[in-house]
C-alpha cells in the first residue's frame, strides 16, 4: 500500500512555488482571460465605443494643436518656412509679437476681468437668493425657487440683446435704444464693454450659485448654528465663523465653473463688445479664424483650453478636499429656517425683483422690440406684427416677416433635426457607454470611457469648434472634407454633449443589478436582445435624460456652431446673428425668441418626462 501511494506521488505533477512561476504561465493566463473577456459583447462594444471616441474628441485636439506648431498654407513668407514644417512662429506671434498685445494678452485681460466682476456679482445675487429660498421664511419659496433658475433655461445672449434694445446708442450707426428715443442718451460704459457683459453674463450664471450653494445651504444641520449661539456667538459672527467656511467647497465650485463658463462665452461679448472693439478670447479667436490664420487660431484654442482644463481639475480637487467636511448630521439634524420677521416683505420683494430683472425684463424687451416699428416710441400707431407676419416690407434682405421666410423655417428645420439627430445618438451611447463601464470584465476600457467622453466638458465650445475645423477641413484618409456640411455639426455636437450622455447613463446603470439581464439570458436572449428587450426598457426615463439635456443644449447654443456653420447650414443661433449683423433687430430678436421658447419648455418637458427638478431642494 506505501509503494502505491509512493508511485502516485511520483506521477502527479508537483505545483510551482508562488513567486517563481514561469513567465509563459503569466502570458498564458493573460490570454486566456483575454480570449474569455473578447467572448463578452461588453467588451467589444467597449473597444469600439473607445476607438470612436478617441477619433471625436482626442484626435480633433491633437489635430488643433499640431496646426498650431506646424506652417499653414499661406504663411510660407511670413514664418520663413516651407509649408509644414515644424514652427515656432505661431507661439511668438501670440505670445512675444508686437501684435501679441491685440491678439491675445488684452483679450485676456478683457476675459479675466469680465470673468471675476461676473463672478462677483453672480456670487452676491445668487447667494443671497440661495439663503433666501433655503433657509428662510420666504414667501413664495417654492415658486421662486424655479422661477430664479429660468436664466439658465435660456440661451446667455437673449440678455446680450435685451441690453442692446434698451441701453445701446447710435456711436456705431443703426437704430436707437428705448432710451435714447425718450431722450435718455446712455454713456458709451453702459451700452458697450465691459460693465454691460459682465452685468448681464453675472445674471446668466447667477442660478449656478443657487444650485450649488442653496443645495448645500438646505443641506447644513441648524444645530451647528445653536450650538454657537448658546456660546454667545452673535448671528454676524456665526455666519462667518461657522457657516461660510462649511460652505467653501460648494462656493469653490460656483465660482469655477462660472470662471469656466465665461472663458468660451461668445454670443454676449460680440453682441456688447464688438461693436466698439472691445475683444475678449473667444472673439478674438473668432477674428482669426474668420480672417483664415489658422495657426494662430490654433493657438488661441489651445491657451484656452489649457485654462479651462486647469480651472476644472482644481475644481475637483476641491470638491474631493470637500467631502471632508460633514454638513448633515445624523438622525437629530435639524433644517430649521430662519423667521425673516418685519423683513419677509422686502426680502420677497427683493426675489421678485431679480426675477423681473433676470427674465420678465429682457424677454418683455425682445418682445416689444419685434411688434414696434421704431424702438421705444410707445403710440398705438407704432406697434405692428409686419416682422412676424408682415410682407414686402421696406427692408432690403428681409422681404417679409420672420415666420413668412424661408430662410427662417430652414434654420428652425436645420435646429431640429441636426441637434435632434446629435441628441438621440448622444443618448443612446451614452447608455452603451453606461453599460460597458459597469458591466465590462476590462476595467481599463471602463475607465477610459468614463474619462475620455467627460473630456469635452473641460474645453470651451469655441474651442472644440476649432479642433474639428482643424480635423475636417481637408480630406485625411478615407474621411472627407466636411466642413460645409451638416454632418460636421452633427458630430461636434455628439462629441460636445457626451459628457452628460454618459453621466447620465453611467449613474442609470450602476442602479440596475444584473438581475433582469441574468434571468434573460438564462432563458436563451443574446446580448442584443438583452439590451434591447431589458435594459433601454428599465431605462427609458434615464435615457430620455440622455437625450434631451443634450438636445436643450445644443439648441440655445452658439459658441460651437459659430465657427461650424455655413450659410446652408444655419441653425436658428447662427441665422439670428447674421440677422444682428445685418442691423435687423426686430427679425433677430423674434428668432431668439424662438430659440428661447425651445430652450424653455423643452428643459419643463424634459422636468417632466422625467420627474425631476432643476430646483429639487431649494423650494421644498
Amino acid at each position: 500500500m506505501s509503494n502505491g501511494l509512493l508511485e502516485r506521488e511520483k506521477s502527479e505533477p508537483r505545483p510551482e512555488p508562488k513567486g517563481i512561476e514561469p513567465q509563459v504561465g503569466a502570458g498564458k493566463r493573460f490570454a486566456y482571460k483575454l480570449k474569455i473577456a473578447l467572448r463578452e459583447p461588453t467588451t467589444i462594444v467597449g473597444i469600439l465605443a473607445a476607438i470612436l471616441f478617441t477619433y471625436l474628441i482626442i484626435v480633433p485636439i491633437i489635430t488643433m494643436l499640431s496646426d498650431a506648431m506646424m506652417v499653414q498654407y499661406g504663411d510660407e513668407r511670413r514664418a520663413d518656412q516651407n509649408f509644414g514644417e515644424l514652427t515656432l512662429y505661431y507661439l511668438h506671434r501670440v505670445f512675444a509679437s508686437p501684435l501679441s498685445v491685440d491678439v491675445f494678452w488684452r483679450p485676456l485681460g478683457n476675459t479675466l476681468s469680465i470673468a471675476i466682476g461676473a463672478i462677483f456679482f453672480a456670487l452676491i445675487i445668487g447667494g443671497t437668493m440661495a439663503w433666501l429660498l433655503s433657509r428662510t421664511n420666504l414667501w413664495g419659496r417654492k415658486w421662486f425657487a424655479t422661477a430664479l433658475i429660468v436664466p439658465y433655461m435660456l440661451p446667455a445672449w437673449t440678455f446680450a440683446l435685451a441690453w442692446t434694445n434698451l441701453f445701446k446708442n447710435r456711436k456705431v450707426g443703426g437704430q436707437a435704444g428705448w432710451l435714447e428715443a425718450l431722450g435718455f442718451e446712455p454713456p458709451d460704459w453702459l451700452s458697450y464693454g465691459q460693465i454691460p457683459i459682465t452685468i448681464v453674463l453675472a445674471l446668466h450664471y447667477a442660478p449656478f450659485v443657487i444650485l450649488l450653494f442653496g443645495n448645500a445651504l438646505r443641506r447644513f444641520d441648524s444645530q451647528l448654528e445653536d450650538s454657537a449661539r448658546v456660546l454667545g456667538a452673535r448671528r454676524f459672527l456665526v455666519t462667518w465663523r461657522v457657516v461660510l467656511p462649511l460652505m467653501k467647497p460648494s462656493l469653490v465650485s460656483a465660482t469655477i465653473l462660472v470662471f469656466a463658463k465665461c472663458l468660451g462665452e461668445f454670443g454676449v461679448a460680440y453682441v456688447l463688445g464688438m461693436p466698439v472693439q472691445y475683444e475678449v478670447l473667444a472673439t478674438s479667436l473668432y477674428r482669426n479664424i474668420s480672417s483664415r490664420q489658422t495657426g494662430v487660431a490654433a493657438v488661441l484654442a489651445g491657451a484656452i483650453i489649457l485654462i479651462g482644463v486647469i480651472s476644472l481639475l482644481i475644481d475637483a480637487r476641491l470638491v474631493k478636499e470637500g467631502k471632508k467636511f460633514v454638513t448633515v448630521g445624523s438622525k437629530g439634524s435639524m433644517n430649521r429656517l430662519s423667521q425673516l420677521g418685519k423683513w419677509r416683505l422686502p426680502a420677497t420683494i427683493g426675489a421678485g425683483l431679480v426675477f423681473f430683472v433676470s427674465v420678465v425684463l429682457p424677454l418683455g424687451t425682445l418682445f416689444l422690440s419685434t411688434i414696434m416699428r421704431f424702438p421705444g416710441v410707445f403710440e398705438a400707431s407704432n406697434f405692428t406684427l409686419d416682422f412676424w407676419i408682415g410682407q414686402n416690407l421696406d427692408t432690403v434682405a428681409l422681404r417679409q416677416g420672420i415666420l413668412f421666410t424661408p430662410e427662417f423655417w430652414a434654420a428652425a428645420w436645420n435646429t431640429l433635426w441636426i441637434v435632434g439627430l446629435a441628441a438621440v445618438t448622444s443618448g443612446i451611447l451614452g447608455l452603451l457607454v453606461g453599460y460597458v463601464v459597469v458591466r465590462t470584465p476590462v476595467k481599463f476600457v471602463g475607465s477610459f470611457l468614463r474619462q475620455v467622453t467627460f473630456f469635452p466638458y473641460l474645453v470651451p465650445g469655441i474651442a472644440f469648434a476649432v479642433a474639428y475645423l482643424s480635423l475636417f477641413a481637408v480630406q485625411r484618409g478615407p474621411v472627407p472634407a466636411l466642413y460645409g456640411t451638416a454632418a460636421i455639426l452633427v458630430l461636434a455636437f455628439i462629441a460636445e454633449q457626451m459628457p452628460y450622455a454618459s453621466r447620465a447613463g453611467i449613474s442609470a446603470m450602476m442602479q440596475l443589478g444584473k438581475d433582469p439581464e441574468e434571468a434573460a439570458q438564462v432563458a436563451g436572449a443574446g446580448w442584443w436582445k438583452r439590451m434591447t428587450r431589458v435594459v433601454i426598457p428599465i431605462q427609458k426615463g434615464s435615457l430620455t435624460t440622455g437625450v434631451l439635456l443634450p438636445f436643450i443644449s445644443g439648441v440655445k447654443g452658439l459658441s460651437l456652431v459659430v465657427i461650424l456653420a455655413v450659410p446652408g447650414t444655419n441653425v436658428l443661433t447662427t441665422y439670428s446673428l447674421q440677422l444682428v449683423d445685418y442691423g435687423y433687430d426686430q427679425a433677430a430678436n423674434a428668432a431668439v425668441l424662438m430659440v428661447a421658447a425651445i430652450a424653455f419648455f423643452g428643459t419643463l418637458l424634459g422636468q417632466k418626462l422625467t420627474k425631476s427638478n432643476l430646483a429639487e431642494g431649494l423650494g421644498g
